[in-house]
């Protein structure tokens, strides 16, 4: 299932984010990949050492916890804390399918990557190419999104960003161990639990929409991990 969600940061966030990576260093974005994925990056990084992460960090943070869109479609248990990514002319990165299990920067937890992440933080008119490809069962899709938008998908799936031909793309990419693991579970809660709220705001909460709304939770109770 892969989610266009809309307006994740508003224009503020946006601006201090990007004052933030333009005065940051910068490392080879390699020092994030597994094995196979390093032959494939080509890319930059903000290192963990930057003093701009924390604050990056937060900003994103909290913009994640006030979208309603984003818990619906992940119903997120734990959440890797954000990256921040940067590809000039040339860069790229490969086809490749992220790791399984990711250990935070800390080293305190691991995290399974059952969705993947991709927050876009410039406009695409300022840059050509450098499009996400996802493919799936049905596909290949390409995603290049609005500054402030993010796109998830399932972290199994093969993806790969383009080359970068004129400009610079700017991203923050993060994965999410959700409460429920299986991904067509997981799209069948996210479908009902946006369908109740369409019903809602037509009808209010009546006899067979409470009831509904009863079987969302019961499934949910069935499929969570906690």
């Amino acid at each position: 299932m892969l989610i266009h969600v809309e307006n994740v940061l508003n224009a503020e966030e946006l601006t201090r984010l990007r004052a933030l990576l333009d005065a940051a260093p910068w490392a080879d974005g390699r020092i994030t990949a597994g094995t196979q994925a390093a032959k494939a990056k080509q890319n930059r990084q903000l290192p963990e050492s930057a003093p701009q992460m924390a604050e990056c960090r937060a900003i994103v943070g909290t913009a994640l916890s006030r979208h309603a869109l984003f818990f619906s479609a992940t119903l997120p248990r734990s959440v890797y804390p954000q990256l921040f990514n940067r590809y000039g002319v040339g860069e790229k990165f490969g086809a490749h399918v992220d790791n399984a299990v990711r250990l935070v920067p800390d080293g305190s937890r691991y995290v399974r990557t059952d969705i993947s992440a991709t927050l876009f933080l410039n406009e695409p008119d300022d840059y050509e190419d450098g499009e996400l490809i996802v493919q799936d069962t049905f596909g290949e899709h390409s995603v290049k999104l609005p500054a402030g938008d993010m796109v998830i998908y399932p972290s199994s799936s093969l993806h790969r960003v383009t080359p970068v031909t004129r400009g610079e793309r700017q991203a923050c990419f993060f994965w999410i161990q959700s409460m429920v693991r299986n991904d067509a579970q997981r799209e069948l809660l996210f479908n009902m639990d946006a369908a109740i709220a369409t019903l809602r705001q037509q009808q209010g909460d009546t006899e067979p929409l409470v009831a509904l709304t009863g079987t969302y939770h019961n499934l949910l109770r069935m499929w969570s991990e906690l």
